[in-house]
């Protein structure tokens, strides 16, 4: 005798009927082999959201398993490109045809890349937040990435004020009337007494998020970080030795930025890039000086795009 096991899901009413716009799970853990422009494909360790909508409003509910084993298909068959995350979306909507029309997925992971020091060649591992969101709404299809990037940020205000200090202690120390000795201001340059006081700089974050074209196939993560980090200029260091660390000093005190500085270099650097068809950017300086933070947002400004 065969027992049928009991889908309560399949066959029950649900007690108060009502569309819902997202049923699915969160916080799945899922190893899954990635395909990243201009890199070998890794596998790296991702948190996944998937869901997909119920418009059927007296169904008790959706096949959750359904999601997760077309989940784990991918994980241990296949690897995580645009394509595949396009192929992923429409697949949740197959395997609930009677109960849903839109679909969503996300993907969360630490992204590690090798990364060589500003001058003695030394390299670290640094590992980069990364977001791959995918949905199908109505049809249309829509991919998102984004990263998260830290990096050093100087107050253009404090080091105006520092060189104000350094300016006021060379003149009390030699505005006396004498002749300058090179040597003897050279010496006290190198000292406290000659450089009074620093700006100061704090650790930042630029989370940059960037649309994709659906049609293309493996995620421009290392092409997006490099562009980041080029425009910023001074993104943290991995293995660093002196000669490195103060090359990093002299990259600070060359470019110091505001929150609206840092976004507005971002903001012209993408405009540059053709791939991306929408982006969205937030600057986040976890300020030294205040006991809050500096944060600047924009956006690609496209009709229906992103928003602030």
């Amino acid at each position: 005798m065969v027992t049928v096991m009991p889908d309560v899901a399949h066959h029950t009413q649900a007690q108060t009927e009502g569309l819902l716009d997202w049923v699915g799970m969160s916080n799945i853990e899922l190893p899954v082999m990635l395909a990243s422009k201009g890199e070998p494909e890794k596998h790296v360790q991702t948190r996944v959201e998937a869901f997909v909508d119920l418009h059927d409003a007296k169904a008790k509910g959706i096949h959750m398993s359904r999601l997760y084993l077309l989940l784990d298909e991918l994980s241990t068959q296949g690897t995580l490109s645009v394509q595949s995350m396009v192929g992923l979306l429409h697949t949740f909507i197959t395997s609930h045809q009677e109960l849903s029309n839109n679909a969503f997925v996300k993907f969360n992971f630490d992204y590690d890349l090798r990364r060589k020091s500003l001058l003695s060649g030394k390299a670290g591992w640094k590992a980069y937040p990364v977001c791959l969101t995918g949905e199908l709404i109505s049809g249309k299809v829509s991919i998102s990435m984004s990263v998260d990037v830290p990096y050093s940020s100087t107050c253009p205000c404090s080091a105006a004020l520092a060189r104000q200090l350094i300016q006021d202690a060379f003149s009390k120390k030699f505005n006396n009337g004498e002749t300058l000795n090179a040597n003897e201001v050279h010496k006290w340059l190198g000292t406290s007494e000659g450089i009074p006081a620093t700006p100061h700089s704090q650790r930042s974050i630029a989370q940059v998020k960037v649309k994709l074209d659906p049609t293309i196939d493996a995620f421009p993560i290392t092409e997006l970080l490099d562009q980041i980090e080029q425009t910023l200029k001074t993104p943290v260091q991995a293995a660093v030795k002196r000669i490195d660390e103060q090359e990093f000093a002299r990259l600070n005190g060359q470019n110091p930025m505001f929150c609206e500085d840092a976004a507005r270099k971002l903001q012209h650097s993408l405009n540059l890039q053709d791939q991306y068809q929408d982006f969205w950017v937030r600057i986040n300086h976890y300020e030294s000086l205040h006991a809050h933070d500096a944060v600047s947002i924009v956006t690609k400004g496209v009709d229906g795009g992103y928003r602030p």
